[in-house]
């Protein structure tokens, strides 16, 4: 008796998170054709896709796609003095949400379950390399490569090839 009203609120938001599911799907495929090119790298979803497109607006925005994960806030800081140069960490400028997707689909990527590629191995070579945060910080690399290949795919509209070094 106690736990029905949670359990129809439960079905309820069941029901409006599918419905906000299918208006993704669907502004992914009509309104932002070009999220079609994004959705092939593996751990990339549409709501990543869209967020994506619509939170750098312009393709043309940026002259190298390498300056989207300085945007993002993906870069590590620095703060070199002298013979100094420590690793510190990202600088969390930019847009949160969509960072915050990246690191998510990074950690789709370098899971259990994630799809072997070139971006794989290389980030599972980063975390092996020992310490305490190198997991973390191969987390964050791949983030920010991501977020560099969603920016050349979405310039050139060229497949995505998961083993580009065996490719050429």
């Amino acid at each position: 008796m106690a736990l029905g009203p949670v359990l129809e609120q439960i079905a309820a938001m069941t029901v409006k998170i599918q419905q906000y599911d299918r208006t993704i799907k669907r502004l992914t495929e009509t309104e932002y054709p070009e999220t079609q090119a994004l959705l092939q790298v593996y751990g990339v979803g549409q709501l990543t896709a869209l967020t994506y497109v619509l939170t750098l607006g312009s393709k043309e925005r940026f002259k190298r796609s390498r300056d989207v994960g300085c945007y993002l806030g993906l870069r590590p800081r620095r703060s070199q003095s002298g013979d100094r140069d420590p690793q510190l960490g990202i600088t969390k400028a930019g847009n949160i949400y969509l960072r915050s997707l990246l690191v998510e689909c990074a950690n789709h990527v370098l899971g259990p379950r994630g799809r072997d590629s070139t971006l794989r191995q290389w980030s599972l070579h980063l975390a092996s390399r020992g310490g305490k945060q190198s997991h973390n910080r191969a987390i964050v690399a791949v983030a920010r490569k991501l977020a560099v290949l969603l920016h050349r795919i979405w310039i050139t509209q060229e497949p995505y090839i998961p083993f580009y070094a065996v490719a050429s």
